[in-house]
């Protein structure tokens, strides 16, 4: 048997890439080392890599592991990795292979239940990565990957297809004040997002699917990721183009928000840090609503949402929870 290094080694010049290209004999290690690594590359995707036999035998994840076992994730059987990229994390320089930025999502050790050519059963256990899972491959290089065990039980699957919730009609700032916050409303259309394994997509308020038309925001999901989400928000025409304004986070990382009051809602879509050339979190103002409506006005917006602090999030409904204003 050649070298299991011979094809990582020609596909990379040492003298060009950060990447580790070890000679000598390979090493040995206990065979229960992981990492994933999330590859910033012509397409984001994650890279597992199991340690075996002196190497880290490796797959490209374009959607991550599931942690639905209802769900099969495409993993792709690529070459083998040194030992030494279980640690590499930095910029591969563009125009070499696989160039982009490399991070570590995460690593730990696996116990190996079955180990074949075709088939590979392990249990990980990760910081962030835990449970059982199996690899079979399906045709050449293209493998699948599947849970085989429950998801924590706090998880929830992403919800698909929600509508938004609806602001009723006001002619008047609603009292106290204390008890509301106030948003800018925006022209443009309503818009849901969904972001997974690094996509997203962009749902109306009636639900038709319309992210191809907005190509500018379609680099939000791989923004965030890893995090996966479902956002509420506006696609608004600012500054001769689209932007995606996001006031609202309805799921998050297996857990559904909509029972959260909105002043929460509102510090979990903050710590996202949802900000770039064509998607932005705008404030919102507690217990300010005659300052924003006045901001509002000078501005040339529609008006103001004004939504109770304590309030819900309630798809598909018009409520007095959420009033709008002119």
């Amino acid at each position: 048997m050649g070298d299991r290094l011979d094809e990582y080694r020609r596909k990379r010049d040492a003298s060009r890439t950060p990447e580790p290209v070890p000679d000598g004999p390979l090493p040995r290690g206990r065979d229960d080392t992981f990492v994933i690594q999330q590859h910033h590359a012509r397409r984001l995707h994650w890279d597992l890599r199991l340690e075996r036999g002196g190497v880290l035998v490796s797959w490209a994840v374009p959607r991550g592991l599931p942690r639905d076992p209802k769900t099969n994730h495409l993993a792709v059987h690529t070459e083998d990795h040194p030992l030494e990229y279980a640690n590499f994390a930095g910029v591969i320089p563009a125009g070499e292979y696989g160039g982009g930025r490399m991070l570590i999502y995460d690593r730990g050790t696996y116990t190996t239940e079955k180990w074949r050519d075709d088939e590979v059963i392990v249990v990980f256990d990760g910081a962030r990565t835990k449970g059982r899972y199996v690899l079979f491959q399906t045709r050449g290089k293209d493998w699948m990957v599947h849970r085989m065990d429950p998801p924590d039980p706090s998880w929830t699957p992403m919800p698909d297809q929600l509508r938004p919730m609806l602001p009723e009609p006001a002619t008047r700032l609603p009292r106290p004040e204390s008890a509301w916050g106030f948003e800018m409303r925006w022209p443009g259309v309503r818009a849901l997002a969904q972001v997974s394994g690094g996509r997203l997509r962009l749902f109306s308020a009636g639900g038709a699917d319309f992210t191809d038309d907005h190509p500018r925001i379609k680099p939000l999901g791989e923004e965030l990721a890893p995090a996966e989400v479902v956002l509420d928000g506006h696609v608004t025409p600012l500054g001769g183009g689209a932007v995606y304004l996001v006031f609202d986070v309805l799921w998050l990382d297996g857990r559904l928000t909509i029972e959260l009051p909105y002043r929460d809602r509102r510090e979990l879509l903050e710590s996202l840090a949802i900000a770039g050339p064509h998607w932005q979190t705008p404030p919102y103002f507690p217990g300010a609503g005659r300052d924003a409506l006045t901001a509002s006005r000078d501005q040339g917006l529609p008006g103001v949402v004004a939504k109770r602090l304590d309030s819900p999030y309630r798809p598909g409904e018009r409520s007095r929870d959420w009033r709008k204003l002119s």
